[in-house]
């Protein structure tokens, strides 16, 4: 599968990341932010991190040479990162 199609591609890079950011959420507890202000925010702020972090490894895949499904995955996987990394290091 080949996402030629830049409408699609970005819809699934939009649904990847927030299931990634969402889930990195559910699973993993509330992030330093919600601790130290003590707000429901952390669900947006995990779907928004892991969008970001998918655009970032969708792209980063695109320009290395990866297409199609390689490249979604590598998506997944930078939006995992970087959820992680924002929770982590407090970035």
């Amino acid at each position: 599968m080949i996402v030629a199609d830049p409408a699609l591609a970005l819809l699934l890079i939009l649904a990847i990341g927030v299931a990634v950011g969402l889930s990195m959420y559910r699973y993993a507890g509330s992030s330093w932010l919600n601790q130290l202000t003590g707000t429901r925010r952390g669900y947006l702020t995990s779907a928004l991190v892991g969008v970001a972090g998918s655009f970032i490894g969708y792209h980063l895949a695109v320009i290395l040479g990866s297409r199609g499904v390689i490249a979604l995955l590598i998506a997944a996987i930078g939006a995992a990162v970087l959820v992680w990394a924002w929770r982590t290091f407090k970035i």
